[in-house]
């Protein structure tokens, strides 16, 4: 081999290996930032749910909490209003009229509130139940519907005062 394709093929060589050192030092700067930014991105986000927690456990107040062992039904599907019947049904045997009203306050939660009245009673008394919900995936494949899971439920009975008014119970005597 003669000097100059020595010379060529070391400076080939040695181009390609500081063009390689180069590449995986920016690979390196750049997934350094994206983590940092990940971990700033996280920070806000906790922060911002904190507060979020604070508005929907403080609507809880009007509630009494219901133990989640007392449901007999699976706590986990794909439809939160179904899931959240199909739990007091189970503990209610008796014909009972319903309004039922799923709302989404966040994309990954869901609350499901229920008023029923007994249609077979003189006395008409409604009771409210709150359902919450949390999603945590998909079944199967991305195009299906993602799963939920209750993670908290609660009812809250009131009297009627007239047929127009209702209070909360603990007026009622």
């Amino acid at each position: 081999m003669s000097a100059k394709l020595k010379l060529l093929t070391l400076f080939t060589l040695s181009f390609f290996a500081t063009a390689v050192v180069v590449g995986i030092d920016r690979i390196h700067k750049w997934h350094s930032n994206r983590l940092y930014n990940s971990k700033k991105q996280q920070q806000v986000q906790a922060k911002q749910n904190s507060n979020q927690k604070l508005v929907v456990y403080h609507s809880r107040i009007k509630y009494k909490a219901i133990p989640l062992t007392r449901f007999r039904t699976v706590l986990r599907g794909t439809d939160p209003a179904a899931l959240a019947i199909n739990a007091f049904d189970a503990t209610q045997s008796q014909q009972l009229n319903r309004k039922v009203e799923v709302i989404y306050p966040q994309r990954d939660r869901a609350m499901v509130l229920i008023t029923q009245t007994n249609s077979n009673s003189s006395e008409l008394k409604p009771i409210k139940y709150r359902v919450e919900l949390t999603s945590f995936g998909r079944s199967l494949f991305v195009t299906s519907p993602p799963l939920w899971q209750i993670v908290w439920a609660g009812s809250s009975e009131q009297c009627l005062v007239s047929r127009n008014n209702t209070v909360p119970s603990a007026t009622c005597r």
